[in-house]
């Protein structure tokens, strides 16, 4: 993967995954897998999180595996180093824009305003996050920055759910979304791998509110 814009055509959501027990990290990528949840944004949250990308690159070959929360250079050359295909940043640094170009790590930047989505421009991206959505202004917001921005697409991510999520992905400007409601925590700490094989399911379907 060259392109994050190719991640879109595996689905409309890009689950956002916390993942606290090293133990869970296979059994979750599974669950999503089955219920055609391909690509898996797991967090530098944890101090399991880079042990957890090896080895849901290693044993799910179906997904396709990606770093969120990258703040750093050296998280992305960490989430490089552990098979991640993609990265997602919280916000937008040249630093972190350049450094995954050059090491050939295809990043998401998140962005809240205006003068954020021209630096990243300015760097050659065109496909961000946009977060925290819901914080930052959500659907009006998107719709206000589609005018002056009409060649960006946008992922929205933060405070989505599974009712205004189709209100997002009606709007042009936007490709999919991500959501955590896809792993909820209680689910995780229960093994209830059905469940969110299930929530996997109801998320690849979601469909642009009409």
């Amino acid at each position: 993967m060259k392109d994050p814009l190719e991640l879109v055509a595996h689905g409309p959501v890009i689950p956002v995954i916390v993942i606290q027990r090293l133990a869970d990290a296979v059994p979750l990528a599974r669950a999503l897998v089955a219920g055609g949840v391909y690509v898996l944004e797991v967090t530098l949250r944890t101090p399991v999180a880079l042990a957890a990308m090896r080895e849901i690159v290693a044993a799910v070959p179906e997904a396709i595996v990606g770093a969120g929360t990258i703040r750093s250079v050296a998280d992305a050359q960490a989430a490089k180093d552990a098979g991640c295909r993609f990265g997602v940043s919280p916000g937008y640094t040249s630093d972190i824009g350049h450094a995954c170009r050059n090491m050939g790590l295809p990043l998401l930047p998140g962005v809240a305003s205006a003068s954020e989505v021209m630096a990243a421009n300015a760097d050659g991206y065109s496909f961000l996050k946009f977060f925290p959505a819901t914080a930052a202004g959500g659907i009006p917001m998107l719709k206000g920055l589609a005018g002056p921005f009409a060649d960006v697409a946008f992922c929205p991510t933060g405070g989505i759910t599974p009712e205004t999520a189709p209100q997002f992905l009606a709007l042009p400007n936007v490709k999919v979304c991500g959501g955590s409601w896809l792993t909820p925590q209680d689910a995780i700490d229960a093994g209830d791998w059905d469940r969110i094989t299930a929530l996997a399911r109801a998320a690849s379907a979601l469909r642009p509110a009409r």
